[in-house]
């Protein structure tokens, strides 16, 4: 029997994609959606369900953003998954019938991946994520980790949007799961100083940073300043053994590779082969090299787990904490054999003596030491904030920073302007374009240079919606106000329940009713 191992292992995953339903479709647009629901959400969520059944709890700490939960839960995008999978089948029936015993073993595999993913999909996803991820937070396999509405990179946000937009997310959250997060994944892990304060009135009791911002010291949660709002800090000695800028698992050789495409079938048929090997020279995938490479993975991660707490509680003179913490998507998407991995590895560290579990078990059972000041930072590039305001990217900061000034001045102005005694669906529609002009995904493209012309296109998309709607009614076009709202909404019509009115609730009445007091209606 393997001796216990002090302090506790907690995996973190962070799932989200910005809003691409009715914005494109390839190479960039809602494939990226089904790719990303087809290869990772569905067999991540397929584990999580077994490890439920097994009755296994408190195994990963799941951050789903409310944009990514909106496009599980919309109509369109469910049915229009429903005839991706289909047509991924017919691709692979295609393939199945090629004279080249290769590539027909690949297309008999393909067929029965898509078919299992159609029979997981309509038994559990067919109408909307809701009904997928409910079950996992009442199994208590999960804890639900939420986060502000549309990912917009916080610190560089006005302080009204921010807290709007992350009181409505945890709302969000209650209205589709009946749960209110207790932790976030704060958009690329920023931060700036007074941001705590805003947590904690929201209700906030613990968040995620990356290992520097804790200067690497993350063998505990740090209360931040006179609040008790808790940062756990990505231990990256551990994170980067799996996925790294430079290295990790996912590029080992036997290994499917993400970058290589079949050009007939539109399927991924090579391996990795080698890092310096081209896409044509690629071998063909074979699944009986991957099993092998899997296990040594897994153990050696489990090691390195287990090596990392005993060093860590030895040199903090108590039980220790390690958070490893990725994007849902690396495990499938990006590395088809990771949910795989993620199953066996959860397996396998109780057997190795490994306690696992979540950020809030960490934070309810100790593992937070003293309170500590933390100055700006991300997870991005650097650790600081050039991936969403450097020189590559700084119109975008202008552009958000105009945009949202526009933005509160014209809802402001329409509710003092008349008793908002019921919903401005004008006043609704302004902010939502605001909060998907303000998406930090967009700089993020551009500065990593992956779909740019496509990320500068939607931020002045939706910038120029916001506009033209906020001069309408601001130069008193009501109707003409009303027909581009509805006609935008047409495109962009997630978070139904936005509500411009708790808009001023957001600075006034949540610093100065206590916690325990407020109604729904206020935010959290």
């Amino acid at each position: 029997m393997t001796d216990h191992v002090p302090g506790q292992f907690t995996l973190v995953l962070h799932s989200h994609l910005p809003w691409l339903a009715n914005h494109g479709r390839w190479p960039v647009g809602e494939e990226w959606l089904y790719q990303s629901w087809a290869a990772s959400y569905q067999p991540v969520f397929d584990v999580l369900r077994r490890l439920a059944d097994d009755g296994m709890k408190n195994q990963v700490s799941l951050g789903i953003t409310p944009v990514l939960a909106a496009q599980l839960d919309d109509p369109h995008t469910t049915a229009s998954m429903y005839e991706w999978l289909a047509d991924w089948q017919l691709r692979a029936m295609e393939l199945a019938t090629s004279r080249d015993p290769i590539r027909r073993e690949h297309g008999n595999r393909e067929y029965r991946s898509a078919a299992a993913a159609l029979t997981d999909f309509e038994q559990h996803w067919r109408h909307g994520g809701s009904a997928a991820i409910r079950p996992l937070i009442d199994t208590g396999v999960i804890e639900l980790l939420g986060g502000p509405l549309a990912h917009p990179f916080q610190p560089l946000l006005h302080s009204r949007l921010r807290r709007f937009s992350l009181a409505e997310g945890l709302a969000d959250a209650r209205r589709r799961w009946g749960h209110v997060p207790t932790g976030i994944w704060a958009p690329e892990c920023a931060f700036t100083p007074g941001m705590e304060a805003e947590y904690s009135a929201a209700g906030v009791a613990h968040f995620m940073v990356d290992g520097p911002t804790l200067r690497g010291d993350t063998a505990l949660g740090r209360p931040i300043g006179d609040t008790d709002v808790v940062a756990f800090g990505r231990d990256l000695q551990v994170s980067y053994r799996v996925w790294s800028p430079k290295s990790g698992y996912p590029g080992h050789a036997a290994y499917r590779d993400f970058h290589t495409y079949d050009h007939e079938s539109g399927l991924k048929l090579a391996r990795v082969t080698g890092r310096t090997v081209d896409g044509p020279d690629k071998a063909p995938y074979d699944p009986v090299r991957v099993d092998a490479v899997l296990d040594r993975h897994v153990d050696e991660f489990v090691s390195h787990v287990r090596q990392r707490l005993i060093d860590e509680s030895q040199r903090i003179g108590r039980d220790a904490l390690v958070v490893a913490a990725f994007d849902t998507e690396l495990f499938g998407h990006w590395w088809h054999e990771g949910p795989q991995w993620l199953e066996r590895v959860l397996r396998r560290l109780p057997e190795a003596g490994v306690t696992v579990g979540t950020l809030d078990n960490a934070r309810r059972d100790g593992f937070v030491g003293a309170p500590v000041e933390l100055t700006d930072s991300s997870w991005g590039s650097g650790k600081d904030w050039r991936v969403w305001a450097g020189p590559q990217v700084e119109h975008f900061v202008d552009l958000n920073a105009e945009v949202v000034e526009t933005a509160l001045d014209t809802v402001d102005k329409q509710m003092a302007s008349h008793p908002m005694t019921f919903r401005d669906r004008v006043s609704d529609q302004i902010l939502r374009e605001a909060l998907l002009t303000v998406s930090s995904d967009w700089p993020f493209m551009v500065s990593k240079d992956t779909a740019a012309g496509y990320a500068t296109d939607r931020a002045h998309k939706h910038a120029h919606a916001t506009r033209e709607i906020c001069d309408a009614a601001a130069s008193g076009r009501s109707q003409t106000a009303a027909r581009l709202a509805a006609n935008w909404n047409r495109a962009d019509n997630l978070f139904a329940e936005i509500d411009a009115r708790r808009l001023p609730a957001t600075l006034d009445v949540i610093e100065s009713v206590p916690r325990s007091q407020r109604s729904p209606s206020e935010g959290i």
